[in-house]
């Protein structure tokens, strides 16, 4: 009896290898490496007449995770009529300041098999995927050839990067010799890639602070891109911007709740959130005039109810929303806020900070001001207007997004 039952026991230590499941793989995903917001471009921003008609337009960007097969997502969100796209590619750029692609890495683009696609206006388009291994942060070329100027240009103006066009043709060619460049992006408002990581992509939804007002072109100096490097490739911000936006009001561009699902819900692999917004609803209010106290406590009212719209519908598809406090502007001259425009902002801000509001607080207003005057910005942030901070400012901006948070 004792030697079965030590026999038992025995067998009973033996780790069950041979039994054990193998780990099963993680399934690969189409994740959001690169977006922009679309707007319908106004003023200086609108190309002249004819400029695309039967012309080729290549326009750089920089994916911030990398991926084996990519897809292209093309916009005519903002068009008139339907938009033919009559051939595309996609390349490696072997300069994002020119329009030069690295040999041997051109790749046609198809649409359900297809060389070209008619978007319907109001629309938007995947490409179907191709090979093109892409790491993060390469800067990666898309050229589409248009017959016909878009009836309605859909756009964002504040690209911060050179977009190159050329007469006929030329979306295989690997350099565009006597293209002229333009600093916008047309037609274009995002990049997928393939990727067998768990989805982690974060969204930064905000107006000319987070495009960033004041980055030279070509130079990927927004707090944003500083952001996606402290991350290394382990996660896709997608800076979803619009200068001069505001929460509640149309201004350039269309106001963040009318845009919040396009941009924000329907970015692939999203899992987190993060909204700068609310400094031009406060500063447009007095403008012009000065602003009753009904009018001052409507707009707090109306700036934290859409910040509440907005966590509330982002959680409902999974995202983590971080809100981020709004930086001071008491000296920005374009504005000219005064002290009940600070008192809103403080208002909005302690709302921002109230537990259980949000699900995370970044503190942008605390790490950015300076402690002398706490209603403007640190000298060394601010780039001379009050308002937009300098390079060294996005610069800490991104610094003080903590990454333990973002997992």
């Amino acid at each position: 009896m004792r030697s079965s039952f030590v026999l038992a026991a025995a067998l009973l230590s033996v780790p069950l290898l041979s039994t054990a499941a193998p780990a099963a793989a993680r399934p690969c995903s189409w994740q959001a490496a690169w977006a922009s917001a679309q707007m319908t471009p106004e003023g200086n921003n609108v190309l002249p007449s004819g400029a695309l008609a039967d012309a080729t337009l290549r326009q750089i960007v920089r994916p911030s995770i990398g991926g084996a097969r990519v897809r292209v997502r093309f916009s005519n969100v903002f068009g008139h009529a339907p938009l033919r796209i009559a051939g595309a590619a996609i390349a490696r750029s072997a300069d994002n300041a020119s329009a030069r692609l690295v040999p041997g890495s051109v790749r046609a683009l198809a649409f359900g098999g297809a060389r070209d696609v008619v978007i319907p206006a109001g629309g938007e388009w995947l490409s179907d995927p191709v090979a093109l291994p892409v790491a993060a942060f390469d800067d990666v070329a898309v050229s589409v050839h248009l017959p016909a100027d878009p009836d309605g240009a859909t756009a964002h103006p504040g690209s911060r990067a050179t977009s190159w066009i050329a007469k006929g043709d030329a979306t295989a060619a690997t350099d565009l010799p006597g293209a002229t460049g333009t600093d916008h992006w047309f037609q274009l408002s995002g990049m997928e890639v393939e990727r067998c990581a768990a989805p982690n992509g974060i969204v930064a939804f905000g107006d000319s602070i987070t495009d960033g007002y004041g980055v030279k072109p070509n130079t990927n100096a927004r707090w944003t891109d500083g952001l996606a490097r402290r991350l290394g490739g382990r996660a896709a911000v997608l800076n979803l911007g619009i200068g001069g936006n505001r929460l509640l009001l149309d201004g350039l561009g269309p106001n963040a709740m009318a845009r919040f699902d396009r941009d924000v819900l329907a970015q692939a692999g999203a899992r987190h959130l993060i909204v700068l917004e609310g400094v031009n609803d406060i500063g447009v209010l007095t403008r012009e005039q000065p602003a009753s106290p009904e009018a001052h406590r409507a707009l707090v009212a109306g700036v934290t109810g859409a910040y509440a719209q907005m966590v509330a519908r982002a959680r409902a598809h999974g995202l983590t929303v971080h809100v981020a406090t709004i930086m001071p502007f008491a000296s920005n001259a374009y504005y000219h806020p005064g002290p009940a425009s600070e008192a809103d902002r403080q208002a909005i801000n302690a709302w921002v900070r109230t537990p259980g509001h949000v699900d995370r607080v970044i503190d942008f207003d605390r790490a950015m001001r300076d402690p002398a005057r706490p209603d403007r910005l640190l000298p060394a942030y601010d780039s001379g207007d009050g308002l937009h901070p300098s390079v060294a400012g996005y610069r800490a901006m991104a610094g003080v997004v903590g990454l333990d948070s973002l997992r």
